[in-house]
């Protein structure tokens, strides 16, 4: 498998490594940090040594790995989705990681409750962001994750 999967187009950030390399060429972390900036001459978040990094396995669908650095082994890529860690369901201080949290956020309720879930995360990530990021993001967020909650639920 040389290029990215068909549904990490509409599942990964815009800016995840996973929108232009296949499984296997970069690592899975568990959540963004310093330590694998955003980097612009790249168009993703990478360690110092260039290594491309996705800090969201519950949106690639992978667990956490050392790929691209180390050659772990890649994982059945048709099993089950990692689920969010309690770290990705907190309220991110930067807001190129909001989306990642709603998508969080939202993987962690049942279909049932998605409407309240999001009134409840809009409410959380205006007290920290522009509401007319807030909008921006959720809106990117939500066709997809409904569409998913409705297949999945």
């Amino acid at each position: 498998m040389t290029g990215p999967l068909p549904q990490w187009e509409a599942d990964t950030c815009a800016v995840c490594p996973a929108q232009t390399l296949g499984p296997g060429r970069f690592d899975v972390l568990q959540k963004p940090g310093p330590q694998y900036p955003y980097r612009p001459d790249l168009g993703w978040r990478a360690g110092s040594d260039g290594t491309p990094a996705c800090v969201h396995p519950y949106r690639v669908g992978m667990p956490v790995g050392s790929y691209a650095s180390a050659g772990t082994p890649l994982p059945d890529l048709t099993g089950p989705v990692p689920a969010p860690t309690p770290e990705a369901l907190e309220l991110p201080d930067q807001l190129d990681d909001l989306e990642g949290w709603l998508v969080a956020t939202l993987r962690t309720v049942p279909a049932e409750r998605m409407f309240g879930a999001v009134a409840r995360a809009e409410r959380q990530a205006v007290e920290r962001f522009p509401a007319r990021d807030v909008v921006a993001a959720m809106r990117r967020v939500m066709s997809r994750e409904l569409t998913r909650a409705a297949a999945v639920g």
